[in-house]
């Protein structure tokens, strides 16, 4: 891998963790499409931590208040985030644990992953035709517990992580941009927690300049991303997200049908 191919996946992963496109879909077809060997699952993960450090210091004033509150104040409403933004990662980290192997060979079929990338895109269409313009639900266990359910969807490649927790948040009652803020806090812990299993099994000798560089530019593209999507949101709707799923889907099963 070189230096430039690592950045641009870099890039993917920060367009693709916060943009509800699906990264991993996008690290698994861009070397699939360029005739490359799939670079693998560690390198995701780098990927993916540089993005979790994006959204801990964009969100820092937020995680702080959270974990504050959480530690000496419970039972107030930042306190009680903390423990249910814990309670919603169990499902997907139950569901990686589990279903560890299928996630790593199955799922990464670009004819699996393009029919994720449709049929979800369509759910998420669906549930943004119905968002409402104020929170007509507020955070408690159970709705929290709905959207870490949904989460766990998101192993399988072309689902996304994002994409499937805005929906569900979407269809809980939550506005947009309440909505995506959600799944931006609710991404902290579960890929941190892939991060530390996956990092364990890293030796200094993986550690090379692509590495380094696809990392600083999935963190620095993160925070782009991030800030962009939060503004975007406030007066447009997801749709071009749903139609470049469908038109990506579409192109990849159009690719198979001919080659």
């Amino acid at each position: 891998m070189t230096i430039c191919d690592a950045i641009l996946l870099g890039l993917l992963q920060a367009l693709g963790e916060f943009l509800p496109i699906s990264s991993s879909a996008h690290l698994v077809l861009l070397p699939f499409f360029r005739g490359q060997v799939y670079q693998g699952v560690t390198f995701d993960v780098v990927l993916h931590l540089a993005t979790l450090l994006a959204v801990l210091l964009y969100f820092a004033k937020d995680w702080y208040q959270i974990i504050k509150d959480g530690l000496t104040r419970p039972r107030s409403p930042e306190g009680k985030t903390l423990w249910l933004l814990a309670a919603a990662t169990v499902p997907a980290g139950l569901a990686g644990v589990l279903f560890e192997e299928q996630v790593e060979t199955l799922f990464r079929s670009p004819v699996s992953i393009a029919i994720c990338l449709m049929v979800f895109a369509l759910i998420l269409g669906w549930a943004d035709r119905r968002a409402k313009s104020t929170d007509q639900a507020v955070i408690s266990l159970k709705t929290m517990l709905i959207i870490g359910c949904a989460q766990a969807l998101a192993l399988m490649p072309g689902v996304s992580r994002s994409g499937i927790t805005i929906t569900a948040a979407l269809l809980l009652g939550f506005s947009r941009p309440q909505s995506a803020r959600i799944s931006f806090l609710l991404s902290a812990p579960i890929i941190g927690g892939a991060a530390v299993l996956r990092l364990s099994h890293l030796a200094w000798a993986d550690i090379n300049a692509p590495l380094i560089w696809g990392f600083i530019s999935a963190f620095l593209g993160a925070l782009v991303v991030i800030g962009g999507l939060m503004k975007y949101i406030k007066y447009h709707t997801f749709s071009v997200f749903v139609w470049y799923r469908l038109l990506l889907g579409a192109f990849i099963l159009m690719w198979f049908a001919f080659h």
